[in-house]
């Protein structure tokens, strides 16, 4: 009995001793996870930072390269671009114009539709209505762009060239009319998302005052979500600027500085995919233009999404 009796306490040490290192074993794996894991994120965010500096230096570098044989003010005050033949010029207003004029066009197909979207699924649908039609709403956004191209080039522009007169087969209107449908779900999205988050103690409160549905989407709900609001057309803009498929299919290569939405022009992204497809040679003025032309893009955009921020910030002091 006594020799069962040590047995079983020699068993029973031995079961707490694993029990006890294994503990420990756990403990000093939990202990290298907690002390891995900040400095991997760290490593990563690193790389995500480096990675944007060399962007910027590389597109730096090569614009001031670009400048050096281009003049500064000619370059941003031209309206002729022909960067081949030997009298070569590179104005940069055409595409400029192209692109300005075909995310115009876009935002003002995209936010009516966008917002008002927005606002029926957050104000007006109800739950399984919202969980249908959200989803389908932003399968748009799955859609491949080289598909939005073909689709405005081959679908829209007839249907437009038998409405509108003149319509040229290439033109900057129907891209642009598809860019802003492509865009929509990420204005309906996003503002929708703002607008859920306002709390509905301020709509039971404007309903009690007497306030109609509308007026409580359209004085209370939108105003307090103002700031989401703006981030979805900063968002879809830049999407629209950055568009570089639907623009480069459907409106052309002809580099025209006009007003004319019915004319041929080109973007600043369709210039971009044009002179690399061309085979440019590397170190020409035409390879630098395109680091020339990406840098202005680069910064035209970031001013824009200062701008943004600076109004995103401003309303959301307000409310």
């Amino acid at each position: 009995m006594k020799g069962d009796f040590k047995l079983a306490n020699q068993k029973d040490s031995i079961n707490v001793r694993e029990l006890i290192n294994e503990k420990k074993t756990t403990l000093n794996i939990n202990r290298f996870i907690e002390a891995f894991v900040p400095k991997f994120l760290l490593v990563i965010a690193t790389i995500s930072i480096f990675t944007t500096l060399g962007i910027v230096f590389t597109l730096l570098f090569e614009t001031v390269e670009f400048f050096k044989r281009v003049p500064f003010v000619e370059f941003f005050t031209g309206t002729v671009l022909k960067p081949l033949g030997e009298n070569a010029q590179f104005g940069v207003l055409p595409l400029l114009t192209g692109t300005l004029i075909s995310s115009l066009i876009a935002m003002v197909v995209a936010i009516p539709i966008g917002l008002m979207s927005a606002i029926f699924l957050s104000e007006y649908a109800s739950d399984r209505v919202r969980r249908v039609l959200k989803p389908i709403l932003e399968v748009l956004a799955g859609i491949p762009t080289i598909v939005y191209g073909f689709f405005a080039f081959t679908f829209v522009t007839p249907i437009l060239r038998a409405i509108i007169p003149g319509l040229e087969p290439t033109n900057i209107l129907s891209p642009g009319i598809v860019m802003g449908i492509m865009i929509i779900p990420m204005v309906a999205s996003l503002s929708e998302d703002a607008m859920s988050s306002v709390p509905n103690a301020m709509r039971e409160g404007a309903l009690a005052l007497g306030s109609t549905k509308l007026e409580v989407a359209w004085k209370v709900v939108v105003p307090a979500a103002m700031s989401g609001i703006i981030a979805s057309f900063v968002l879809a803009i830049s999407r629209a600027i950055g568009e570089t498929m639907i623009v480069t299919i459907a409106s052309g290569s002809t580099k025209n500085f006009t007003f004319d939405v019915t004319q041929s022009m080109q973007t600043m992204t369709a210039y971009i995919v044009e002179v690399t497809g061309g085979d440019a040679p590397a170190g020409s003025t035409l390879y630098y233009s395109l680091y020339a032309v990406a840098m202005t893009l680069f910064v035209f955009t970031l001013i824009m999404n200062l701008i943004a921020q600076y109004i995103s910030r401003k309303y959301r002091e307000e409310y």
